[in-house]
């Protein structure tokens, strides 16, 4: 059979419907019996697997990337690191994909292609999933790596088209959509063993009581656990869940210099500074390693239209976001010398929805790593956060109401 029919045969079985469950790894990687290394040429990816599972491989461009995606496989950074990148894989992590599928991300230093794709084994025993690429034409990469996915499996669902939900005028709950940064085979800044990821999937849930007990609020999270969410999913869930408003919690590092508290970050083309720039870039090209890339899906009347959005719905996030740092200054916590700031992050591109990233701290700091490890601090910013979000809404209902009239 030929290696093109195997994987769109893996294609077909891979795009049926997905039952949300909770991550079990039933089958794990033997690190000392895998093994990722350069033959003559070619790239040869061996991984021992403790049972079969069903899996398929693609190719994305920009950057090149082959993408394994297997059911349920505990993947960790200790068995990567254990790996190697064989001398030509710039990038390789991999982690949670979505509830019970894994994904395998390998950056690659050029064009290649697959020419063997197996998995061996018994349905009891272990098995062993081999690849072998080899260095092709950039035109023939470029062809395969544009091939559409099966539908549903990487894109997020439309949301209905449906009469555009009323903007909120304080007399319903607010619809608040917590966006914990990261998740899954994108873990975000760490240090010491710790995670972005993990620390702002915390705070997110802390958060979101302290919503619930202040009342008036209906609260949705962009991720409940430690899986990868791709940045146009985590927008198409604000859509689908009739936000009023969207908050990207982050805790992010700084290679050079020290950078201490919290930053209040909105969107905007041009950035405010190149370390705003800098960190807009890589929280996009996290996402685009972990995921799929979709820039430059939007049709020109579809721009145009974002744009008109977007002109009301920018100076409600203005407000929105001085309401933060108001209200995070005024419980005394630290924030950065600049604390507001601005950049094109992806996540906060909904033209309709008023969105803001707060960088809780950041994780090269050992002081804002104390505070994130802190319930007492956190506790304390989450009351902040609470104390913005009603104030915002209150003057935003008024606005509302005046706009009506």
């Amino acid at each position: 059979m030929r290696l093109a029919a195997v994987l769109l045969g893996l294609w077909a079985v891979l795009a049926a419907p997905v039952q949300a469950q909770e991550f079990s790894a039933l089958a794990r990687l033997d690190p000392l019996a895998s093994r990722l290394v350069a033959e003559e040429g070619a790239v040869v990816i061996e991984l021992a697997l403790s049972q079969p599972v069903p899996w398929r491989v693609r190719f994305l461009a920009d950057p090149p990337r082959l993408v394994l995606d297997t059911r349920e496989v505990a993947f960790t950074p200790a068995d990567l690191s254990r790996l190697g990148r064989a001398g030509v894989l710039p990038e390789l992590r991999a982690g949670r994909f979505r509830p019970g599928w894994s994904r395998l991300v390998a950056e690659l230093d050029g064009p290649y292609r697959l020419t063997l794709a197996e998995m061996r084994g018994s349905t009891e025993g272990p098995a062993l999933l081999r690849l072998r690429l080899e260095p092709g034409s950039a035109g023939a990469f470029a062809e395969v790596a544009a091939r559409p996915d099966p539908e549903g499996w990487s894109l997020p669902r439309p949301a209905p088209v449906e009469a555009p939900r009323p903007r909120q005028r304080g007399d319903r709950d607010l619809v608040v959509v917590l966006d914990p940064g990261h998740g899954g085979l994108d873990p975000g800044a760490e240090h010491g063993g710790q995670t972005e990821a993990a620390l702002m999937l915390t705070f997110a849930h802390e958060l979101r009581e302290a919503l619930l007990r202040a009342g008036g609020f209906q609260v949705v999270l962009t991720r409940e656990a430690d899986i990868f969410v791709p940045l146009e999913t985590r927008i198409a869930i604000a859509h689908q869940s009739g936000a009023d408003l969207f908050l990207s919690l982050h805790a992010d590092a700084v290679a050079e210099g020290v950078a201490t508290g919290a930053t209040v970050y909105t969107l905007a083309e041009a950035a405010t500074d190149a370390a705003s720039a800098a960190l807009a870039e890589r929280h996009d090209r996290d996402s685009l390693l972990s995921g799929v890339d979709l820039t430059g899906q939007d049709d020109l009347i579809a721009s145009v239209l974002m744009d008109l959005a977007r002109v009301e719905t920018a100076a409600r996030t203005e407000r929105l976001a001085e309401a933060l740092v108001a209200a995070i200054k005024g419980a005394e916590i630290r924030m950065h010398r600049t604390p507001r700031r601005a950049a094109a992050f992806s996540v906060l591109k909904a033209p309709d929805i008023p969105s803001v990233l707060l960088e809780l701290g950041y994780m090269s700091s050992e002081r804002d790593r104390a505070r994130l490890n802190d319930p007492e601090w956190r506790a304390r910013m989450a009351v902040a956060v609470v104390a913005a979000v009603q104030g915002w809404a209150v003057g935003d209902a008024a606005e509302a109401g005046l706009l009506r009239q």
